[in-house]
């Protein structure tokens, strides 16, 4: 659900906005988002001390499959 919080996402998204969206730990987040992008689903763009996520190509695909998933459930 990550990758489409981050994929719907209108405005800049940090590791904190989608702790609160998820109802998630910030801690867990973030360690679930590293593993994201050690599988090349996220990037992370430092800007001062935030890291703004955008999702790569794959996550984009990825993402765009969960969600026509979740419409045929």
């Amino acid at each position: 659900m990550m990758l489409v919080t981050l994929k719907n996402s209108k405005n800049d998204i940090y590791a904190s906005n989608v702790a609160k969206v998820i109802d998630c730990t910030y801690s867990h987040v973030v360690k679930l988002l590293q593993e994201m992008e050690k599988s090349g689903l996220i990037n992370f763009d430092k800007q001062g001390r935030l890291k703004l996520l955008t999702l790569t190509k794959k996550g984009q695909e990825v993402a765009d499959h969960i969600e026509r998933i979740r419409t045929l459930l």
